[in-house]
């Protein structure tokens, strides 16, 4: 039986399934199921959980193709795992916009030892979906959304009884993912409050000369 937090987090993506009764033409991103990406969530995880510590979630959407979907690590690419977290791979240099984001709040907070000794990073969904080629948010197709209502909750069930903090978590998506979070929370009581902020991509996206006012905004949420 798993005994620490890195085992039980290894053994919970390691066993991924998608949710069942997938709409037509969508595709579960499924980086998990490749050797190296198995390989690199046991160094991940066994780098920085390697305890029974309490820590905060932040919860973003879904994988997307060019973080997760590649490294199998929420909200980080290759060259975040490479140059921030110190784990070489096997992924070349590519990166994403949400990723940098993070990890320049990350840095800021004090690094990524630091950072992941207070919190985890999941996602509503811990797949991804592809339709039509491109990256595919869990609420942008109305019958996909109600296929990952039983599964999103049945994943943050089992994430919490790893022992995170229930008092509060914050919500990567300040519109569609919160209050879908928010509708799963009041049915489940999974948490005491959740806090929203900005999607790093819509950061980078829209409001980039902005930026440094949104590193501070997750910081302040991070208190």
């Amino acid at each position: 039986m798993p005994t620490t937090i890195a085992e039980r987090l290894i053994d919970f993506y390691l066993n991924l399934q998608p949710p069942s009764n997938l709409p037509k033409g969508v595709e579960t991103l499924h980086p998990q199921k490749n050797e190296d990406v198995r390989s690199i969530i046991r160094t991940f995880f066994s780098k920085y959980y390697d305890d029974n510590n309490p820590r905060r979630m932040l919860i973003g959407i879904n994988p997307g193709r060019f973080g997760a979907g590649i490294t199998g690590i929420n909200f980080t690419g290759p060259r975040q795992l490479r140059d921030d977290c110190g784990i070489d791979n096997p992924f070349g240099n590519s990166s994403e916009l949400s990723a940098e984001f993070i990890y320049e709040v990350i840095q800021k907070y004090g690094g990524s030892d630091k950072f992941y000794s207070k919190f985890y990073v999941s996602a509503v969904s811990p797949l991804g979906y592809i339709k039509d080629g491109i990256n595919l948010n869990y609420y942008d197709d109305k019958e996909l959304q109600q296929s990952v209502v039983p599964y999103a909750t049945a994943c943050l069930k089992e994430q919490l009884s790893f022992g995170f903090d229930t008092d509060r978590c914050i919500c990567i998506g300040g519109a569609k993912n919160f209050t879908f979070l928010s509708r799963l929370n009041s049915e489940n009581g999974f948490f005491r409050e959740i806090v929203p902020v900005p999607h790093p991509r819509f950061i980078l996206q829209y409001k980039r000369k902005q930026k440094d006012q949104f590193v501070d905004q997750y910081l302040s949420a991070l208190l």
